[in-house]
């Protein structure tokens, strides 16, 4: 059993330098009036390297002159992965190329005109810039159709997206950034094991210098209850203020401060300096993963009126996930406490684990360095 549970655990260390950087979003912003498109793309020059090649001299930096040099190539790539229908297909050219600076870095600002066979009637667009390399992708749209906002997120499975002049239901928008609070969550390994480190200690208690299993179920959901409220309170607070625009820090310090986090969470398991009041641990660090979450809302720029819904379904969605994440971990990890498997296996070698790949993704984050990452 430990043997399969190291390997397991080995291959969980691999397969986590693939989430070990913040997610691939490009940030699409249309304004159809009438038959009329105009649209601004923004895609991150580290995505265009990636599926095109720009670095051409191979010293890790892309610049002006590379990017402007493979300028058709990137136009043509990129609308090759767009389509917007009116009435038909619209006919769409980049007319322009700038570069521009988001919170993680540079981005190639394409800047797009168009003409559609109607100027009235739904406007249906499909976009797939990514997802033939990356299924974690995602493009971040915000529609303005004759004077009607749109937002949303758009994902492989998003196929072709009709959108109509009319103002989209508060509740549709509600729910939409629910499951993308959701998946977000679930698909951000770093926010998971830095919830796992906390609760892992969550059924044991230190008695003679040894973990021991706690004896009352009570006392151990009590002590999850007081770290999952206090995360959640933490990171509700600073997603809100980075969403709304209040706040803002830099990607690269947000991302290793929270590689930090999961590096200090696991290290107090195996070397405990904060054996009570862990829920104190979690609001501390839950505040920086408040701006890890806000990032998707942040750079889409939405409205304010469209901001308020989104930003409430989105934290709801994040909560949501979380609690499912509790839900699963929770009984299991009571059941098992004073197993071998689980005082030695889960929760000392995950620790370790743990740490290590926290270890692995503090340096690639705080130095841009690519150690076990794809």
């Amino acid at each position: 059993m430990m043997r399969r549970l190291a390997l397991l655990v080995v291959l969980l260390f691999c397969q986590a330098g693939a989430w070990a950087h913040k997610a691939s979003d490009s940030y699409l912003v249309v304004d159809a009036k009438g038959a009329t498109i105009a649209a601004q793309w923004d895609i991150a020059l580290r995505d265009i390297d990636f599926a095109l090649g720009l670095d051409h001299d191979g010293n890790a930096e892309v610049t002006w002159g590379e990017l402007r040099a493979r300028q058709s190539d990137l136009s043509a790539w990129a609308l090759s992965r767009l389509e917007i229908e009116r009435g038909g297909a619209c006919l769409l050219k980049v007319s322009s190329l700038q570069v521009d600076d988001h919170t993680d870095g540079g981005y190639a600002v394409l800047n797009i005109t168009g003409e559609c066979p109607e100027a009235a009637g739904d406007l249906a667009l499909q976009y797939r810039l990514l997802f033939d390399l990356d299924n974690l992708h995602r493009g971040l749209l915000r529609l303005t159709l004759d004077g009607a906002t749109h937002t949303t997120v758009l994902s492989p499975t998003s196929g072709k997206v009709q959108f109509s002049a009319e103002q989209v239901s508060r509740w549709a928008q509600f729910k939409q950034y629910l499951m993308e609070g959701i998946w977000h969550i679930w698909i951000g390994f770093d926010h998971i094991l830095f919830l796992l480190s906390l609760l892992l200690p969550a059924v044991l208690v230190v008695r003679m210098r040894h973990w021991q299993g706690v004896e009352r179920f009570g006392v151990a959901l009590r002590e999850v209850l007081w770290v999952v409220t206090s995360f959640t309170a933490a990171h509700s607070i600073t997603l809100s203020l980075a969403a709304l625009g209040l706040v803002s820090l830099p990607s690269r310090l947000v991302e290793s401060a929270i590689a930090l986090s999961v590096v200090l969470a696991a290290a107090n398991n195996l070397w405990p300096v904060v054996e009570h009041r862990r829920w104190l641990v979690a609001f501390g660090f839950g505040l920086i993963h408040g701006f890890g979450f806000a990032s998707v809302l942040a750079e889409l720029g939405l409205p304010a009126d469209a901001l308020a819904l989104s930003l409430l379904g989105f934290n709801a969605g994040v909560e949501v996930g979380q609690m499912a994440i509790v839900a699963a971990f929770f009984p299991v990890a009571f059941l098992l406490r004073n197993t071998r498997f689980y005082l030695r296996g889960v929760f000392v070698l995950g620790s370790w684990l743990t740490m290590l790949v926290a270890l692995v993704w503090l340096i690639e984050r705080a130095f841009d360095l690519k150690l076990i990452s794809a």
